[in-house]
């Protein structure tokens, strides 16, 4: 029943008023006998006003989904969307328009159906006889009749940015609000029933689809459907921070059906709801598929699902684009040129540091060096490296691995996290036999990582004869750059900020350098897009290597590493304030849990 569509409002002088059209399919058919006069816009199939193309470009453009048309023609010209854009809509005599206003009430001007079919919106513009709209892409023929069919108005078009309309879609409707459309799942009679049946499981697969598709777009690293007694709550987690998305209506009554399509898209047990369970979806997107792991948990109203994210074709980043400041990258290079040695990057979960690691590993990799990896799971994907994931269903492990690595003649080792004092044992033996090993651990400051070592009871001559450096750090949202403006905070703020930062009161001559978030459509309206990194660097010296080998405690390792010029958190939070990557607030919100630590 995809396309079906039942027009209620209004009284348009068409053919179809008041007709259920089974499908868009039959427009041309059904309003052949009243064309609209006065509309002569270029349909799909002549595409006179595209470039140079080749028959396949071509053949991928027009077979494209609406709103991904002029993304893939982009990049098929090296131009960016809006430049592509705005280039056809010289080309088609067509308005393009880099913001728009939307009316109080859309779905009375154009019905909610037709509005995503179609991935366009009515303006706020109104003149007598004629609906001005905005879409993704130039319409054909049939769109125009479709508009003029249910609105009884001529429809005057415009071009607008696909990521900004799909993007108002979804805040006016909810995700998905097309799929879940009542319309399409009320039952006509008992011979309809199994045909209704099968479109409602197309438009919950449908759903799900979309739900992943605009994470994906948000930049979302997971997905949450929490389930409360009135409603199924879908959140994304965005730059680290959970962003609530607008579900339709009627989404609590579709709740059991959304989670037992996601388990079987997982491969979970659907009929085992008392226990938590865990899976994997590979989901094609564009030209990469992404791994995303899936866990289930019974609470008090259903299931809650997480899905995390995770693409391995990801562009991994460099060193410069984590957020280093030139002195720190420096210091870690010499480390990184080391034969041998251990390289530690600590922090909580989600703080970057596979990130991090694999940054390290593209600065050094070179033809005459042997770099293997031991990761759960493989994050980035990065041409040269050999790269191993751990599966623990069959018993290999981050320490079986990294035993068979061995026997791999590698220069370099990378191990995704020490986990036990197994795993730790054969890193640190690895490194005093001739091998660089990067690995990280969970612990909140760097000193806190020597401590923990150990714990793991291993013997503190070898941490000290093996550690070159530890790294700690967090990740800290990035400004947008688009809407940031100054802060104008008052000097009297700027000082209890750095005085909580344990940062020197000199540095308020830089109040002219601090900005604040303001919002815009580039940011989702939240201020920031994407994340920039805060570093701690400790460099074993023979002070600090004494300490280690008579098991001294955390804080006294790290009140000679400041003496020794160990840079901060803090220290590094605010350079990335001086710099206008990000704000106070951000830095000033981490500070308090690293004080107190």
């Amino acid at each position: 029943m995809e396309g079906r569509l039942l027009f209620l409002q209004g009284t348009p002088p068409s053919p179809l008023k008041n007709k259920m059209i089974s499908s868009t399919e039959d427009i041309s058919e059904e309003i052949s006998e009243s064309p609209v006069q006065g509309i002569s816009i270029p349909s799909d199939e002549q595409i006179l006003w595209l470039p140079e193309l080749s028959d396949l470009e071509r053949l991928n453009v027009m077979n494209a989904p609406l709103e991904d048309k002029a993304r893939i023609l982009s990049s098929q010209t090296s131009s960016s969307v809006d430049e592509t854009l705005s280039e056809i809509s010289k080309k088609t005599n067509l308005a393009y328009l880099e913001s728009f206003e939307l009316p109080e009430n859309p779905t009375k001007i154009l019905p909610l159906r037709l509005i995503h079919s179609f991935c366009c919106l009515p303006l706020q513009k109104e003149s007598e006889g004629k609906i001005h709209l905005i879409t993704v892409w130039p319409p054909s023929e049939r769109m125009s009749r479709w508009v003029y069919s249910v609105s009884g108005s001529k429809p005057i078009w415009s071009l607008g940015s696909p990521e900004k309309i799909v993007r108002a879609i979804t805040e006016n409707f909810g995700i998905g609000a097309d799929s879940l459309d009542d319309s399409d799942m009320d039952f006509e009679d008992e011979e309809d029933g199994q045909d209704d049946l099968e479109d409602q499981n197309a438009a919950i697969i449908r759903f799900v689809n979309e739900v992943v598709q605009r994470a994906i777009v948000d930049r979302a690293t997971n997905i949450h459907f929490e389930p409360h007694k009135d409603t199924l709550q879908i959140r994304y987690r965005i730059d680290g921070q959970l962003v609530p998305v607008r579900v339709p209506d009627n989404l609590r009554s579709f709740q059991d059906a959304i989670i037992s399509r996601i388990k079987i898209m997982s491969g979970i047990n659907i009929s085992e709801k008392r226990r938590p369970q865990g899976g994997r979806i590979t989901f094609s997107h564009g030209q990469s598929d992404l791994d995303i792991r899936v866990s289930t948990l019974p609470t008090l109203y259903g299931e809650s699902i997480s899905l995390r994210l995770l693409n391995e074709k990801s562009q991994p980043l460099s060193m410069k684009e984590l957020g280093l400041l030139e002195k720190e990258e420096k210091n870690i290079v010499s480390i990184l040129e080391k034969p041998h040695g251990i390289v530690l990057v600590t922090g909580p979960t989600g703080s970057g540091k596979s990130t991090s690691l694999t940054a390290f590993i593209r600065k050094i990799h070179k033809p005459e060096r042997r770099i293997m990896t031991v990761e759960d799971p493989v994050e980035y994907e990065v041409a040269g490296i050999n790269q191993t994931q751990v599966n623990s269903e069959i018993g290999f492990s981050f320490a079986s691995a990294l035993r068979e690595i061995l026997r791999q003649d590698p220069d370099v080792i990378m191990v995704g996290e020490i986990r036990d004092r197994e795993t730790a044992d054969i890193a640190i033996r690895a490194s005093l036999t001739g091998h660089l090993v990067l690995s990280t651990l969970h612990t909140n400051d760097a000193p806190g990582a020597i401590t923990r070592l150990i714990d793991m009871e291993i013997e503190p001559f070898l941490i000290a004869s093996s550690v070159e450096m530890v790294i700690a750090q967090r990740l800290v949202r990035r400004l947008c750059m688009e809407c940031n403006q100054p802060a104008d905070l008052p000097e009297a703020d700027l000082r209890a900020s750095l005085s909580l930062l344990e940062v020197s009161s000199d540095e308020v001559a830089n109040l002219d350098r601090v900005r604040k978030a303001v919002g815009c459509q580039n940011c989702q309206n939240l201020g920031y897009r994407g994340r920039v990194g805060i570093f701690e660097l400790m460099k074993m010296t023979d002070s600090i290597h004494g300490l280690v080998i008579k098991s001294a405690s955390a804080p006294d390792i790290r009140e000679i590493a400041l003496t020794e010029g160990m840079s901060t958190l803090q220290e590094s939070g605010w350079a990335q304030i001086k710099r206008g990557l990000t704000t106070l607030d951000e830095v000033v919100r981490y500070a308090d849990g690293m004080l107190e630590d």
